[in-house]
């Protein structure tokens, strides 16, 4: 045990009866350095740190079951989506291309969550924010070329953005020139009379042209 001046806080030795600085009578205390206690700031900080922790170990947790429950695509279908791809990039869709090339994990089939979802018809589906896309075996069945498949795939694109349906609908629609995907080529294309109706459902501000064919004002 030192001796500390209740007077100057000076630490004497032990065996010292007045304080060595000025001289007032000494008391007894531990030698060893009392721990600072921890702020309340610390303790919530800690706190957050840790529930920020769970909180990503279970987003990590929830995005790996998505990806292992569902088939990767074959050789020949992701040959297919990368001409596809590759086709989108030559028309000057950088942004797409980008999310499409390094953010995206296609897959060929439901998994979990998306089997949980009755769908019709579909060509993809693209799963927010996770990125990952399933590519139903319509997408290779149906379109007639690279150009039609990059249509599809411009469409969920979107999806990976964040946009919904109105938006992505839109948005081909308004683009299918530039993407050289044009009426006057695929006018008797399953996929085209497909997605025209689709996007006039979700997007009937385009459509309400009357003297134009199919009252499309984007023609």
């Amino acid at each position: 045990m030192n001796k500390k001046c209740p007077n100057c806080k000076l630490i004497n030795f032990s065996n010292a009866d007045a304080c060595a600085r000025c001289e007032a009578d000494l008391i007894e205390v531990s030698s060893e350095i009392e721990q600072p206690r921890k702020s309340l700031k610390v303790k919530i900080l800690k706190r957050a740190a840790v529930c920020l922790f769970v909180c990503v170990l279970a987003i990590l947790g929830f995005y790996l079951s998505l990806l292992f429950t569902a088939k990767r695509l074959n050789f020949d279908e992701k040959t297919k989506v990368k001409d596809a791809v590759k086709l989108l990039e030559e028309k000057g869709f950088d942004s797409e291309v980008f999310l499409l090339n390094y953010l995206t994990a296609f897959r060929a089939n439901d998994h979990w969550l998306n089997a949980s979802v009755e769908k019709e018809g579909a060509y993809a589906a693209t799963n927010f924010p996770f990125e990952i896309m399933t590519v139903y075996p319509d997408f290779f069945q149906y379109p007639l070329d690279d150009t039609e498949r990059a249509a599809i795939l411009l469409h969920e694109a979107q999806h990976l953005k964040g946009a919904d349906e109105l938006e992505a609908y839109e948005f081909v629609w308004k683009n299918r020139q530039k993407l050289g995907w044009t009426k006057d080529k695929y006018t008797n294309s399953a996929v085209w009379r497909n997605i025209r109706k689709q996007t006039r459902e979700f997007a009937p501000h385009l459509f309400v042209c009357e003297l134009k064919e199919f009252a499309d004002c984007t023609e």
